[in-house]
C-alpha cells in the first residue's frame, strides 16, 4: 500500500533500524556513571550528538536532545523569551508556522507576552523585508522571532536566511522550525535558534534537536538537572538518539540524488492532477519548495470523504480540509493563503517511492473524485459554469441557506443557483460553517465570480457573491 505522508512522520530508514537495535545492546546504561557501561554509553551519545551537530550546522555543545520537536520548540522559545525578558515581551511569528510555534505563542500571550503575525502571499511565503518591518513597526521590545524553514503542509520554502539577517540588524535571535526540510540540507544564514524533529527524516519517534548558538541569552523555564546542558532534562533514550543520529547522516548523503528524483514525481502530480480532474486547485510555490510534497485542493468534495475512498484505494494521504478535523476548522495555513480547503489532498512522498506508485494515484484519484462529487450532489463541470438567462426574466437577488451544513455543501449550493441570477445579480449565502469563510471567495477567484464580502446574519454569516461571468 503506497505510503503518502511522510510530512507526517517518515518511514524508519533502515540504517535508524540498524543503529537502533545496536544501541539497544551496547547503550543501556546511564551516560553520566563512569564505570565502564556509562562510559561506553556516554561515547555513544557525545558521538551521535557530533553527527547531529555537523548536520545541523552548529557546534556540538549547542545542540541538545529533546523528547520530542514539540518538546525543542515549546523549550526553545520559552528559554529564549525568558533569556531576554528585559529586551520586551514581543514575539513575532508568521502566519503558517506549525501549530506547536503557534500554541506556544498563545501561551505566551496567555502570561502577558504580546504576539505579531507576519502575512504571507497564496503561495504560503512571506514578503521579502517582512521581518524587518514588523521588527520596526513593533510598538514595544521585541524578544524572539520564529520561522519555519519550509511549510509542513504545501512545501512552500522560507527566505530564513533573508530573515535572519533582518533580525540579526535589530538585535533580534531567529528561532527556525527546520523539521520539514532538515533531513534535505542544511539550513541556511545567520539563525540564532533550531529545532528539529527525527521521525520526519527516518529518524525514530521521540527525539527532537534544539540548537542554541553560542551568545543567544536563554534561560531554562522548566526545573532543570545535570542532564543536556540543563536545557531538556530527563534520562536520555539514548538507542533512539543514536538512530537518529544516524538517519540523519544516512538521509543527506542521499539526499541530493533522491530530491532530484522526487522532484520529478512532485512535477508529474502538479501538472496532471488539474488535467485529469476539474476545478481543483494546486497550492504552494510552484518552484521554491520542498522536492518531495505536493498539495492541491479540489472543489465540491468533503475532504474526509476523500481521504477515506483513498484509502480504501489503498493510498495514504493526508489533508488539511475542515472535514477532515476534530475543530471543524479549515487549516490555519491556508486560511493564511486565502486558497480553498474544501476537497484539500497533500501527498508527500518517502524516499524510494516507486515511479509506478504515482502512476497509479493519477489513475484512481479522478475516478474517486468524480464518485465524491457525485454522492454530495454536486454540479457537473459542465453545469458548473453559468449559461443563459433562464426565461422568465431571473431575480436579481437569491439567498441559499445553507446554515448547519458543512463544508462543501454551502460552496455547492452557491454553484447550482449563481446561474438563476443575471449578470450583476446577486447571490447571498448564509452558513455557519468556518469553512466557507475561505471556500466562497477561494470558489469565486476559480469560477470568475465576484465576491463582495460578508456581513453577520443571525447566529452565522451572510456572504455576497455577485454574478460577473
Amino acid at each position: 500500500m503506497p505510503y503518502f505522508d511522510a510530512a507526517s512522520s517518515a518511514p524508519l530508514h533502515p540504517v535508524a533500524r540498524q543503529a537502533l537495535l545496536a544501541a539497544l545492546d551496547e547503550g543501556w546504561a546511564d551516560p553520566a556513571r563512569l564505570y565502564r557501561e556509562g562510559r561506553r554509553a556516554r561515547l555513544l551519545l557525545d558521538a551521535a550528538r557530533e553527527a547531529a551537530a555537523e548536520a545541523v550546522g552548529c557546534r556540538p555543545d549547542e545542540l541538545v536532545f529533546t523528547p520530542s520537536g514539540t518538546r525543542a520548540v515549546h523549550e526553545g522559545i520559552a528559554g529564549a523569551l525568558a533569556g531576554r525578558r528585559r529586551a520586551g515581551r514581543r514575539l513575532i511569528v508568521s502566519a503558517v508556522e506549525h501549530s506547536s510555534v503557534l500554541h506556544t505563542a498563545g501561551a505566551h500571550e496567555a502570561d502577558g507576552g504580546t504576539v505579531t503575525e507576519v502575512p504571507v502571499d497564496r503561495t504560503g511565503r512571506i514578503a521579502p523585508g517582512a521581518y524587518a518591518a514588523a521588527l520596526r513597526e513593533a510598538p514595544d521590545g521585541v524578544a524572539l522571532a520564529c520561522l519555519q524553514s519550509a511549510n509542513h503542509e504545501v512545501g512552500t520554502l522560507q527566505p530564513v536566511a533573508e530573515a535572519a539577517e533582518e533580525c540579526a540588524a535589530a538585535g533580534v535571535p531567529l528561532l527556525v522550525d527546520a523539521a520539514q526540510s532538515l533531513g534535505w540540507g542544511p539550513t541556511e544564514g545567520n539563525w540564532s535558534l533550531l529545532t528539529a524533529s527525527a521521525h520526519k527524516w527516518g529518524g525514530p519517534a521521540g527525539v527532537g534537536l534544539l540548537a542554541v548558538r553560542k551568545g543567544v541569552r536563554f534561560r531554562t523555564v522548566q526545573p532543570a538537572d545535570e542532564r543536556e546542558s540543563g536545557r531538556s532534562p530527563g534520562f536520555e533514550n539514548l538507542p533512539a538518539i543514536v538512530a537518529a543520529a544516524a538517519s540523519l547522516r544516512a538521509v543527506r548523503a542521499e539526499a541530493a540524488a533522491e530530491a532530484e528524483r522526487l522532484r520529478g514525481l512532485v512535477d508529474r502530480i502538479r501538472a496532471r492532477v488539474p488535467e485529469l480532474v476539474p476545478e481543483v486547485e494546486v497550492v504552494g510555490d510552484p518552484e521554491r519548495r520542498l522536492p518531495h510534497l505536493v498539495t492541491f485542493s479540489c472543489l465540491y468534495v468533503d475532504g474526509e470523504a476523500l481521504l477515506h475512498e483513498l484509502d480504501r484505494a489503498e493510498f495514504s494521504v493526508s489533508s488539511g480540509s475542515s472535514c477532515t478535523s476534530s475543530t471543524l476548522t479549515p487549516s490555519h495555513v491556508l486560511r493564511a493563503m486565502g486558497v480553498l480547503s474544501e476537497g484539500n489532498v497533500r501527498v508527500s512522498l518517502p524516499r524510494g517511492t516507486a515511479e509506478a506508485e504515482v502512476d497509479r494515484f493519477l489513475e484512481v484519484l479522478p475516478g474517486v473524485v468524480a464518485d465524491v462529487r457525485e454522492h454530495l450532489g454536486a454540479p457537473k463541470p459542465a453545469e458548473a459554469a453559468p449559461g443563459p438567462d433562464p426565461d422568465p426574466e431571473p431575480e436579481p437577488e437569491l439567498v441559499v441557506d445553507s446554515l448547519g451544513k458543512r463544508c462543501p455543501i454551502p460552496v455547492i449550493e452557491l454553484a447550482k443557483v449563481i446561474g438563476e441570477v443575471p449578470v450583476g445579480g446577486v447571490v447571498t449565502v448564509l452558513s455557519d460553517d468556518e469553512a466557507a469563510r475561505l471556500d466562497i471567495p477561494a470558489w469565486c477567484e476559480m469560477r470568475g465570480q465576484t465576491y463582495e464580502g460578508e456581513r453577520p446574519a443571525g447566529r452565522g454569516v451572510a456572504y455576497r457573491v455577485r454574478r460577473r461571468a
